[in-house]
């Protein structure tokens, strides 16, 4: 069997940049932060309060409450990006109950439920209470195990925990899946709850910016003053399917992913690597069979924080050099969405291929040593961009890249 060719038919989105396609759009184009401080944050000890804001859902009048009980709070947030996503694809409920469809989403925690459970069992001692949702809400599966549910889809079915790359390699997984003609079509995303359990350990550990007094200047990859990540979160999925499928079904084809480089440092747990960014990289521009002079756009994994952003600014000088494609790190505006961050940069940087536009590295200053050497989009930038990179790399020393073109027959 040859290669399938695979392209993207929908995309939806539900973050602090917005609820909608249109939404995050315009703050993308506006250069518009996402980001609060989060009061009860500082009143249960958080060094930062910083957070994105996302909105929860209110669901009740498309799902029952069977179908709501084991729904942890990030699979509500997966639940609205994924009912855009098919809308945009064309795809109802009915095709998929007919039709082979499978589901990857990169999700790495459900504390919020596992904390809730835990309370009530030293509180009453008495188990029975925590009642017939916790056990699926408090699985790390929580979102592919409810949508494949509520969906009814049939084809492969997983969760990929992968820190912060997870929904990164979400979409990567699908792609080859369906690259090899094991699938033909999966609905790929990241999901990340907001809530402030979640994000404890990382407060812990002096990750996050302390900058309260700016919350939109906080998130400030690349920029030699940068003194941590932001915390943010909610879902962005991604439809994605065989060329094949998309043209029986009639759909419009927004784009197509040709490259997936992936690797592990095999080094420190939480310190990026130079050579494993690097090796990702490469493998996703020989995936793709192109050179680094075809990027026109690389959305960069910068979190902000001091060592990160350097590694990776080193990392895209070695690969890129003097072809200097744009870079902006759209995480100056959302913060760091963690788990779904792979998947949601990729609809960012669709939403740029389609308006043509660059978004802003917001909150640059005044670029370190290695950063000053790319090419970083100041403000937005009216382009046109053919090609795009998107990094994602996580803890473990977890790396991920894609790449994705725009569709040409």
């Amino acid at each position: 069997m040859s290669e399938q060719r695979v392209v993207i038919t929908g995309m939806g989105i539900w973050s602090c940049l917005g609820t909608s396609l249109a939404e995050v759009e315009a703050s993308l184009r506006a250069g518009r932060s996402g980001i609060t401080v989060s009061q009860e944050r500082k009143e249960m000890g958080f060094r930062s309060g910083l957070t994105g804001h996302v909105p929860m859902p209110d669901v009740k009048d498309r799902l029952n409450r069977r179908q709501r009980i084991g729904m942890a709070e990030q699979v509500y947030y997966a639940y609205e990006a994924t009912e855009q996503a098919l809308t945009q694809a064309g795809i109802s409920r009915e095709w998929l109950e007919a039709n082979e469809a499978g589901i990857i989403f990169g999700n790495d925690s459900s504390a919020l439920a596992v904390v809730d459970s835990v309370d009530i069992i030293r509180r009453k001692k008495d188990t029975t209470l925590l009642g017939s949702g916790a056990i699926f809400q408090g699985m790390n599966c929580t979102v592919t195990m409810n949508l494949s549910t509520i969906l009814k889809l049939k084809g492969v079915n997983f969760t990929l925990s992968g820190a912060c790359a997870s929904g990164s390699h979400a979409i990567g997984m699908g792609y080859l899946l369906i690259k090899q003609g094991l699938q033909r079509m999966v609905i790929c995303g990241g999901a990340q709850e907001v809530n402030s359990y979640a994000f404890g350990s990382f407060d812990g550990i002096g990750a996050f910016s302390t900058k309260e007094d700016d919350p939109a200047g906080a998130s400030r990859p690349f920029d030699a003053q940068r003194d941590g990540l932001v915390p943010s979160g909610g879902a962005a999925t991604l439809v994605i399917e065989s060329l094949e499928s998309a043209r029986e079904r009639g759909a419009t084809i927004l784009g197509e992913v040709t490259g997936y480089g992936f690797s592990s440092n095999g080094d420190h747990i939480s310190d990026p690597n130079l050579d494993g960014q690097v090796r990702a990289l490469n493998m996703a521009l020989k995936m793709a069979g192109i050179g680094a002079d075809a990027i026109g756009y690389v959305n960069a994994h910068a979190t902000g924080t001091p060592v990160g952003d350097r590694i990776e600014a080193q990392a895209l000088h070695a690969v890129f050099g003097q072809h200097r494609p744009w870079v902006s790190s759209t995480k100056s505006m959302t913060g760091h969405e963690c788990w779904m961050a792979g998947a949601s940069e990729v609809v960012y940087s669709m939403l740029m291929l389609h308006g043509g536009f660059i978004a802003p590295n917001a909150n640059l200053h005044t670029p370190d040593d290695d950063s000053a050497k790319l090419n970083l989009a100041r403000e937005t930038v009216n382009a046109r961009i053919d090609r795009f990179l998107s990094n994602s790399f996580g803890f473990g020393g977890t790396n991920s890249t894609l790449i994705v073109q725009r569709f040409k027959d």
